[in-house]
């Protein structure tokens, strides 16, 4: 066995106190009368206000702490990753405050904000042309680097303490003690890797609340057949979501965790992005927009069943990372077609 070396020990306590130096995310009340007067209350965790912009930077905080504990990343390592861009936006962020090399294997399509945020922080990228093929790239570059892989889709689920250690669970149901409703009827998340919605289905067993959770899952993803049939070889043509929804079933995607999935037409998610942007007065990411429309459905339903309670999502990403595309209309015309039907359907929901 390999003793700890002092770079080691440093490079854990920088991590340490850089979050330290992080205040906790703030947890926002939507303003939705419609809901309000029936009991029904809604939430959302903003995970803009990390440092990296979003809720990827928890993940990777976690990956860099577990692959440092497991001997994994040594000085000098190159650290690799295969990402759509947030998580690989997080790591670049970690890698640099440990003075390491880093390498994203980002689809072609991912935003160029992201790009540059990566390239920032002192991160390389390499482009491929599907979701599905920054697998094999990344355990290439690992392997010519003598680097080292983190694969989120594998350890997003078992680097991060879901029992407590201030996990998101935990920060969610404490910001929460205090409303109206403090447990919530459901927890509705997205799912990339599948690691937050892991940590969270585990924290509400192991702490014995009545929620439920919700996953959220955009058109083209693999995750809802696979909760259906539990086929873990299925494939689907992957997600033009950014940040959620897989091409193939995700080692860290544990289908026996989740309670119910809410698949989201594209135009859906977009107009319902467009529609909280309006609600909070800045702009939210796509994938906010996804969860926000299976907050809505789950909304109705409770209203329709004469239940009263809180539904709490998350703000995963700020919609500045977007702006030409997912709020440029030509780009959303080209891409998505006219979303305008789908606007309809989400203003109806909040009327």
């Amino acid at each position: 066995m390999t003793s700890p070396t002092p770079w080691l020990h440093s490079a854990i306590a920088l991590i340490e106190a850089d979050y330290q130096r992080s205040a906790d995310t703030h947890l926002i009340p939507l303003r939705l009368p419609c809901y309000a007067q029936w009991g029904i209350d809604l939430y959302l965790k903003d995970e803009s206000t990390h440092p990296t912009g979003s809720l990827k930077h928890r993940l990777a905080r976690s990956l860099f702490l577990y692959a440092l504990c497991n001997g994994w990343v040594r000085e000098g390592s190159t650290i690799v990753e295969a990402s759509s861009g947030s998580t690989a936006v997080s790591e670049a962020y970690f890698a640099r405050l440990l003075g390491l090399p880093f390498v994203a294997v980002m689809p072609r399509g991912t935003s160029p904000e992201k790009i540059a945020q990566i390239e920032f922080h002192g991160g390389r990228c390499h482009l491929v042309e599907s979701a599905g093929a920054v697998y094999e790239q990344a355990h290439a570059i690992a392997a010519q680097t003598g680097g080292h892989y983190m694969d989120q889709f594998t350890y997003a689920e078992r680097a991060t303490d879901w029992r407590g250690n201030n996990n998101i669970a935990e920060s969610m149901f404490t910001q929460m003690a205090r409303e109206r409703h403090p447990i919530p009827r459901w927890i509705v998340v997205g799912a990339g890797t599948g690691g937050t919605s892991a940590t969270i289905g585990r924290y509400v067993r192991y702490q014995r609340h009545a929620s439920a959770l919700c996953v959220a899952d955009p058109a083209g993803s693999v995750f809802s057949a696979y909760h259906r049939t539990g086929d873990a070889a299925l494939t689907a043509p992957g997600s033009r979501i950014e940040g959620i929804g897989r091409p193939r079933v995700e080692p860290s995607f544990i289908r026996t965790l989740v309670d119910r999935m809410v698949e989201v037409p594209d135009a859906d998610s977009v107009a319902a992005m467009q529609a909280l942007s309006q609600l909070l007065g800045r702009r939210v990411g796509p994938s906010t927009g996804t969860n926000f429309v299976a907050m809505l459905e789950l909304a109705g339903e409770m209203r329709q069943r004469g239940e009263q309670g809180s539904i709490l999502s998350l703000l995963c990403d700020a919609g500045e990372r977007y702006l030409p595309t997912y709020f440029d209309p030509a780009w959303v015309q080209e891409r998505f077609g006219d979303c305008a039907p789908a606007r309809a359907r989400v203003d109806a929901l909040l009327a």
